[in-house]
Parts: structure tokens; C-alpha cells; sequence
């Protein structure tokens, strides 16, 4: 979904289909939630019709509670329904190892820094609730997770917004620029982290699974 297409989304239903996706995505559902943000984060900070605070406020609740549904649904699924079913959602085999590596390296504290993790990111509550993740440690780290995630999207998104409008004109433009720049660079960072670990997660548990 392109970026205008995000934008179109916000303007014409606002805070309902942001914290639909925020929801949805939480518990494992492939949509941008984190893009679409971003997207109503501008455009609060351009327009005023959206509250900042009620986006950010709003936006933890429904990705605690979407993180909730999906520790659910993986405590329900276990290892084998996961493997059966996971290709569905973009939870493929080799997404799951590296899931299972991260919480067999980091255990539960992994589910706060999940968010931040491209690619397997969604799925957070999902694997937590596969391998197990006691209910109690998940709603503590879930919750603390998705405040950071959210929140950094969210005021990311408003201070630039806010940024980009108050000078306009070429300076306005450069920013822009810069801003593209960085957002490149970390989708490239974040990609070669991703494959790196992969390649871990792999060289320990392929053989487990006789792939």
C-alpha cells in the first residue's frame, strides 16, 4: 500500500482505522499497521483533526490487547498448528525458527524489543504464546513493548510532520530528503540485522525441523 493510499485511509475514517490496524497487526495479521502510524501522525501534525495524544493513548491500548489476541492464538495453535498454518499469514517455516531463536537467546524479554524487528515484528504474541511465555511476564513486556513501538512511531511521525510544515518552501524539501535518506538506510540496516540472524536461527535449528 503505497503512501498516499495510507494517507487516504486516515483522512477519510481517522482514528478507527488506525487502531484497527494496530489491533489486527499486533496479533499477527500482515497489514502495515506501523506505516499507516506514521501516515496519521502526520497528518495530525498537518491538519490538527487528529489528536496526538489520543493517537498514541489509543494506539498502545489496541496494540497491547491485539498483542494479547495473538499470544491466544499461539498458545491455542501450538508448535505443530503453527507449522501448519503459519505460511497463511507470512509466518513461514524459516520465520518461525527465527522466532524460536530469538526466544531461546533473549527469552521473554524478547517480546519487548519484537516490534522493532522487521519482518517477524507482528508476530510477537503469536510466538510467545506458542513457546509458552508464562501470562503474566508476556502482559509485562507486551505492554512496555508496545508503549515504546508505538510511541516512537507515533511522535516520529508528529515531529517531522510538524517539522516539514512550519518551514515549507526548499528547506522543507532538503528535510524531506534527509528524512527519506535515513528511513532508506535503516530499511537496509534493518534487512542485513534480519538476514544475519536468520542465518542463525537457521545454522541452530534447520536440522531440528529435517528440513
Amino acid at each position: 500500500m503505497t503512501v498516499a493510499g495510507l494517507s487516504t485511509l486516515v483522512a477519510h475514517y481517522g482514528y478507527d482505522v488506525v487502531f484497527a490496524f494496530l489491533f489486527l497487526a499486533s496479533a499477527g495479521a500482515p497489514l502495515p499497521a506501523g506505516e499507516l502510524l506514521v501516515a496519521a501522525a502526520i497528518y495530525a501534525a498537518h491538519t490538527h483533526r487528529l489528536s496526538i495524544v489520543d493517537l498514541t493513548v489509543g494506539g498502545i491500548a489496541m496494540a497491547i490487547m491485539g498483542g494479547a489476541a495473538g499470544y491466544g492464538v499461539g498458545h491455542w495453535l501450538g508448535v505443530a498448528g503453527l507449522r501448519r498454518h503459519g505460511g497463511r499469514v507470512g509466518l513461514g517455516p524459516a520465520r518461525q525458527r527465527l522466532g524460536r531463536y530469538l526466544f531461546l537467546v533473549h527469552g521473554g524479554a524478547i517480546v519487548f524489543f519484537i516490534r522493532f524487528i522487521a519482518f517477524i515484528g507482528p508476530f510477537g504474541g503469536v510466538l510467545a504464546g506458542v513457546n509458552r511465555m508464562p501470562w503474566g511476564r508476556f502482559l509485562a513486556f507486551n505492554a512496555l513493548g508496545a508503549a515504546a513501538w508505538v510511541s516512537a512511531m507515533a511522535m516520529g511521525g508528529y515531529l517531522f510532520g510538524a517539522f516539514f510544515a512550519s518551514v515549507g518552501g526548499p528547506i522543507g524539501l532538503v528535510a524531506l530528503a534527509l528524512a527519506l535518506g535515513v528511513a532508506a538506510a535503516t530499511v537496509i540496516y534493518l534487512h542485513r540485522q534480519g538476514a544475519t540472524l536468520q542465518a542463525k536461527a537457521d545454522a541452530l535449528l534447520l536440522g531440528e525441523e529435517g528440513d
